[in-house]
């Protein structure tokens, strides 16, 4: 049977950027269609308006609408009627008379009957979409007035088809433009994965996360393990010098108290039946490492706290990160500074890891973004801040548990499913 082979974070990075790109393309290229439509219908109103107040302002159409006889005022009308039609780009300019009676149509043969569209009760200007005889449309229709009194009305309108078809020049444009930014987004695609696969190669995403796992573990067990090294030496030192002094005594008792603190933890991750001897030798260092600091370490491990589904360096990880950042949080919190490690077994026999310390707590408006890539309460440097938390998520939730922030004190309570026999 033949395996799936698994995409390059390279070939990710690329397919997440053409999608990115095509999606931003797309959702532009409606903008901008959305928006052309508004504007060749606001121009058509505006068109509208302009001609239906400038016919119903000529002097020749308000006498000729004033005189008693409508086929002298059609005959005369009709002809300027159809010429401004076609200077003017609109589809129809129809005269009639108080009533809503035609005086001129684009179609002689309708002139005499009611015109289509609504008439105001005010001699007022209206604009409005209406369906006539040419079809749906846009058109204003405005009063021609003689001193006080209405003698007749002038109606302009652009059929919605003629808007639509105004659309097409603007059509091109808009996929132009959208072209041209997903061939720009396809060439950063291709910028992106070369930049990626200088970088990582090959790998698929999976790998470079176990890498940077791996690299964070071997961080935090390196800095617990030297902690514990510069403490037994420093002990070392001042019994060697204590014995060179002939005082026995004390340096016995030195060497003595640094046998029974390590060995109380010692006694604690011994007696846990499945107990992962490489989170137990990062719990020794960083004991070492919050005395270093001048932080009291508590630490309760149950004899039956099920060992979990996590690797030994996804455990590290996850165990180190949160005892890091407990450690700084204490250590610049109020004292007395403390910071407390316990795992236990659940309800549902699953491993339950708790984190907690005296620091001052993470900010409430904040708790949202401290798992996220980068993101930290701390100064950036060297050290990779803004990383260990976003891993501590990622590896927990992919080994379906569960992590939650919890306050007063401030505690990262860890929940891990149990490891199948």
């Amino acid at each position: 049977m033949a395996l799936r082979r698994t995409r390059s974070a390279a070939s990710l990075v690329f397919v997440a950027v053409t999608v990115a790109v095509a999606v931003l393309s797309l959702a532009i290229a409606g903008i901008l269609i959305v928006d052309g439509q508004r504007t060749a219908r606001g121009e058509a109103e505006r068109v509208t308006q302009a001609v239906a107040q400038t016919v119903a302002d000529t002097a020749q159409v308000a006498d000729a609408l004033a005189s008693a006889d409508a086929a002298d005022a059609s005959a005369l009308l009709q002809p300027q009627v159809e010429q401004v039609i076609v200077d003017a780009r609109v589809d129809f300019v129809t005269i009639m008379d108080p009533d809503g009676i035609r005086i001129t149509h684009r179609d002689r043969e309708r002139i005499g009957e009611p015109y289509l569209g609504s008439i105001p009760a005010a001699p007022v200007a209206l604009t409005e979409e209406f369906t006539g005889t040419l079809g749906p449309s846009v058109r204003t229709i405005v009063p021609v007035e003689r001193g006080d009194r209405i003698v007749g009305w002038v109606s302009v309108g652009v059929t919605i088809g003629s808007i639509t078809a105004t659309l097409g020049p603007r059509l091109l444009v808009v996929a132009g433009i959208a072209a041209a930014l997903l061939a720009a987004g396809l060439v950063g695609a291709v910028v992106a994965r070369r930049a990626t696969r200088q970088v990582t190669g090959d790998l698929p995403a999976g790998a470079i996360r176990d890498a940077v796992l791996s690299f964070e573990s071997l961080r935090t067990l390196g800095e617990a393990l030297r902690a514990q090294t510069h403490e037994h030496g420093n002990r070392m030192h001042t019994a060697i010098a204590l014995l060179e002094l002939g005082r026995t005594a004390e340096a016995i008792e030195i060497l003595a108290e640094t046998s029974r603190q390590s060995q109380v933890l010692v006694d604690q991750v011994a007696a846990r039946r499945d107990g992962d001897p490489t989170v137990g030798a990062l719990l020794l260092g960083k004991a070492s490492q919050a005395k270093e600091r001048g932080i009291r370490w508590r630490s309760h491990i149950e004899p039956d706290a099920p060992r979990s589904v996590l690797t030994p360096v996804d455990a590290v990880s996850v165990v180190g990160n949160l005892i890091d950042n407990a450690l700084d949080a204490a250590a610049s919190g109020p004292e007395p500074r403390w910071v407390e490690v316990r795992m236990t077994r659940t309800t549902d026999d699953e491993l339950e890891i708790t984190v907690s310390d005296s620091g001052a707590g993470v900010p409430a408006e904040l708790e949202g973004r401290i798992f996220e890539h980068g993101f930290s309460t701390k100064p950036a440097g060297a050290d990779g801040r803004g990383v260990g938390l976003a891993l501590v998520s990622a590896s927990v939730d992919d080994a379906g548990g569960s992590l939650a922030l919890e306050r007063e004190p401030t505690t990262f309570r860890v929940v891990l499913p149990r490891r199948d026999p």
